[in-house]
């Protein structure tokens, strides 16, 4: 039977052995399986859970919803995207302003009481102020007095002016510090007042201030600064979060001189960054009563950080020649309420004549952007001033989402072209101004730790008109034909930028 393969009948032990093959191949595979599906009802049970916990946040109803779907149709990456960015409440924080009963709320409600005579409304005050004060939990303090100070040179002149000029003690904080040669100068500063024997209390924030090398807090130390990071990842509930920031810029001397407004210490701060250009910022000076506001701030996100209570002064010393009554109003994601979106809110809504706000990054939250309209239609003179060229190329694009239907609204929308727009500012009608930190977007209403002076004075408003205007004068005014006129693409992306918003 040639050219015919001769069959071959396998042995029983050839038969058992490829029986045993196959089982073994088909272990695996089935451990595989059963893992998959293990792994796939695992991640949803997260996604669920996690989804109820984001349902009862507080947070705003787009973002519940968004962080809903995401957890449940994609849990592989919303899950974790959700605890370390996710959550809305910062937990453990302690507002001694609010809380009487824990060790600092005692502390510092005994020193307060003796400002109590420098208020400077009743409780007979009209509801606009009422609604500041118990927002803020602090009171109007008259007494004092004020510099705005324009740009990098002036803020820092007078800070370093300030922190020369110490006797007992310095309170500083800023969201970033570099290591560059105006923080080298800060820190050359600080460590000789501590060598004086001058307390130095230092605070930064250790997410904003990534790249601060060792050696820079290391060398503070050893020249007797006392110097620690926020951390804002202490505690069990906010150990895998990356999202909350304090984002305060506070310096307090001998607790009668306090600084505050948009500047954190680096080079560009200063326009010497040749990629961001001229750098347009406005910072406060504050002598009088109203520094204790400022203090308390500090006091608060110290003790977070330390668990101490430093020795400071906490009586009162009033302003010669001067009597501008001033409101500090801190807020952050330990607040009963979202404290910064409420402020803007009122501020627009209080708006009889006029309201104008400079702010680097705008993507207001839906009470702020209603506000904004409402006033716009009730013949306010509504003027909003924005970078031309922002840092964050998302808040660009998600800003196209909602500026034509502010514009059809007759809100103005100013984009400020001489250099690079930092500050936060606000100024309302005649007599009503704010300095501070909070930038009109979600992660300043909800997100970060941040601190804005309220002024009451004609005088201080009429210089706030006079650095608007010289901004206003270097910026260019939108239409709303250069929203139309965008690519069907862009439109698209913006939409998807500002659906973003809410999910931070």
């Amino acid at each position: 039977m040639s050219g015919e393969q001769e069959e071959t009948v396998p042995s029983p032990s050839e038969k058992e052995g490829g029986l045993a093959s196959r089982n073994i191949k088909c272990r695996p595979i089935k451990r595989k399986g059963l893992l998959a599906i293990f792994f796939l009802v695992f991640a949803q049970t997260l996604g669920f859970v996690s989804s109820i916990d984001a349902l009862m946040s507080n947070r705003t109803a787009q973002g519940a919803v968004a962080w809903i779907v995401s957890l449940n149709t994609f849990p592989y990456v919303a899950v974790p995207a959700y605890w370390v960015f996710g959550r809305s409440k910062f937990q453990g924080y302690v507002i001694a302003r609010r809380e009487k009963d824990t060790a600092l709320g005692i502390a510092l409600s005994a020193k307060m009481e003796t400002a109590a005579s420098h208020k400077a409304y009743s409780q007979s005050d009209e509801g606009r102020l009422q609604a500041l004060k118990r927002l803020a939990k602090m009171p109007y303090f008259k007494g004092n007095r004020l510099e705005l100070l324009i740009d990098g040179d002036a803020t820092f002149g007078s800070i370093f002016q300030g922190i020369d000029g110490a006797e007992r003690y310095l309170l500083v904080q800023f969201y970033i510090v570099r290591n560059d040669h105006l923080g080298r100068e800060l820190k050359r500063r600080l460590e000789q007042k501590a060598r004086e024997g001058v307390h130095v209390y230092f605070l930064y924030d250790e997410i904003g201030s990534y790249r601060l090398p060792r050696s820079y807090t290391r060398e503070l130390t050893e020249a007797g600064v006392q110097v620690r990071p926020f951390h804002s990842t202490r505690g069990p509930g906010n150990r895998f979060q990356l999202n909350f920031r304090n984002h305060r810029k506070i310096v307090v001397a001998d607790g009668h001189r306090g600084w505050v407004g948009g500047f954190n210490v680096g080079d560009e701060y200063m326009g010497k960054d040749p990629k961001v250009g001229p750098w347009r910022d406005t910072h406060l000076l504050i002598e009088g009563p109203a520094v204790l506001g400022l203090q308390i701030s500090f006091m608060e996100d110290w003790y977070w950080a330390t668990d101490g209570i430093p020795e400071l002064d906490w009586e009162p010393r009033l302003a010669q020649g001067s009597d501008v009554p001033i409101l500090i109003l801190p807020s952050g994601p330990a607040d009963r309420f979202d404290t910064a979106s409420l402020l803007m809110q009122h501020v627009i809504h209080s708006a009889q004549q006029r309201v104008w706000i400079a702010s680097p990054y705008f993507v207001p939250d839906e009470g702020v952007s209603a506000a904004l309209k409402l006033a716009a239609l009730r013949g306010v003179d509504v003027r909003i001033l924005i970078p031309e060229k922002p840092d964050h190329l998302l808040v660009y694009f998600a800003a196209y989402a909602f500026i034509g239907s502010m514009l059809e609204a007759g809100i103005e929308i100013h984009r400020y072209e001489t250099g690079f727009l930092h500050a936060k500012t606000f100024l309302v009608d005649d007599a009503h101004s704010g300095v501070g930190t909070v930038n009109l977007d979600n992660r300043s209403f909800r997100l970060n730790f941040e601190v804005v002076a309220l002024v009451e004075d004609q005088a201080f408003a009429l210089e706030m008109e006079r650095m608007f205007n010289e901004d206003f004068a270097g910026a260019r005014k939108m239409t709303l034909k250069e929203i139309l006129e965008k690519p069907f693409w862009f439109r698209a992306v913006s939409r998807a930028a500002y659906l973003t918003a809410p999910l931070l």
